[in-house]
């Protein structure tokens, strides 16, 4: 699946950057020249994307050879190896950025969710990723958040309902939002931001499987997390449609804000996930370089 929708994002990285010819390799290297390249880290962090690396060799010369050394997902050092590259000279050269590139934003994805992970470990909180993503990139980039520990939300606008702050001002309200979806409900999972205890309280009824509180404080989230469970209690949901590892049925996330100082705290109040925009938005890239370690 990962190559099926990576492989023509490949194809025009390469011919963005390639364009006519890589006219500094051609000119300064023998068409016959070997050479045995690695991919090194730089700096701590997690690893993905060296299928996107590999596939930048393939389309470019399908005579080089890349072996991976570290599984995507994979916590690494600095110094370490994590793909060695073989075949002509300057198919390595010409494809280094490229691969290069996908990798090095891919895998500060991962770095920057393993992160946020780790602060909540022992909550039972789930960090999700959102729909902030790069334009034509959403799949590589959610993928990332995976091999980072995180999980994704929804992929797009057409695989799960969520029914925001402008969608209840434009529909007039919480009941009457949902009460249009309900008439016409397709069988995806249905999310409900609100603003207010008003509205959760509002919000609180068979047929909805996440609540969103958005930019409210810890404590506010604590207070919300005591009254949907307390609904939960006296509203038992049919098993059926709670999802595996749920703690109640409608789930509770957080969004907004929040950061690496903050998360921990949103964890402990109980909410079941919290998301976070930053992951795909604002990773910095992980550090890696290519070097040519042996040609002939």
């Amino acid at each position: 699946m990962l190559e099926a929708v990576a492989l023509p994002i490949v194809k025009w990285a390469l011919s963005e950057d390639v364009g006519t010819g890589d006219i500094t390799t051609l000119n300064t290297l023998p068409s016959n020249m070997g050479a045995r390249g690695v991919i090194l880290v730089r700096a701590p962090g997690v690893v993905a994307g060296s299928e996107l690396a590999r596939l930048c060799f393939r389309e470019l010369d399908p005579t080089v050879v890349c072996e991976t050394l570290v599984p995507d997902g994979s916590k690494v050092e600095p110094g370490m190896a994590v793909m060695k590259v073989f075949g002509p000279a300057g198919s390595i050269l010409t494809g280094e950025r490229t691969a290069l590139n996908f990798m090095q934003r891919m895998s500060g994805i991962a770095t920057l969710t393993r992160k946020y992970v780790d602060r909540v470990a022992g909550t039972g909180c789930r960090i999700l990723d959102t729909r902030k993503t790069t334009p034509g990139l959403r799949y590589l980039e959610k993928y990332a958040v995976q091999m980072g520990g995180g999980e994704n939300h929804r992929f797009a606008l057409w695989d799960m309902y969520l029914v925001k702050d402008n969608h209840i001002r434009a529909a007039g309200g919480v009941t009457a939002a949902l009460d249009r979806i309900m008439r016409t409900r397709q069988d995806v999972p249905l999310e409900i931001e609100v603003e207010s205890l008003d509205q959760l309280k509002e919000a609180l009824r068979p047929g909805v499987d996440r609540i969103l509180l958005d930019n409210r404080t810890i404590e506010e989230v604590r207070v919300a997390v005591a009254v949907v469970d307390a609904w939960c209690q006296a509203n038992p949901p049919d098993p059926r449609v709670v999802a595996r590892r749920a703690r109640r049925w409608p789930e509770l996330e957080v969004s907004g804000g929040v950061s690496l100082e903050t998360v921990r705290g949103y964890a402990e109040t109980g909410v079941d996930c919290i998301s976070v925009g930053a992951l795909t938005h604002s990773a910095p890239a992980l550090d890696l370089s290519l070097e040519i370690e042996d040609v002939g």
